[in-house]
């Protein structure tokens, strides 16, 4: 049996994955490079969150395997990616 947790990182995952598809077939159908910048815009806001949510659902699942200073470096690891993308 499938835990909960893999479950609800499986669906997000591919949930996410549809949106990053349908949004290239959108900017194929508009065929305009200003659109397809605004699409890509909005899917830069689709993959930090589907990161965050996913790896938090990752780790409350294994609550009881990691040490919470384990927990708090692996957010905190995450947090500078994020930060490091945003950095020029």
């Amino acid at each position: 049996m499938i835990e909960k947790a893999l479950l609800f990182i499986i669906i997000l995952r591919i949930f996410s994955g549809s949106i990053e598809l349908t949004a290239a077939m959108f900017m194929l159908k508009f065929n305009d490079l200003e659109k397809a910048f605004y699409i890509n815009t909005l899917l830069a806001l689709v993959g930090p969150v589907i990161l965050i949510v996913t790896t938090g659902i990752a780790l409350t699942g294994l609550t009881e395997k990691i040490s919470l200073p384990r927990m708090i470096c692996l957010f905190g690891g995450i947090i500078l990616i994020l930060i490091s993308l945003k950095s020029k």
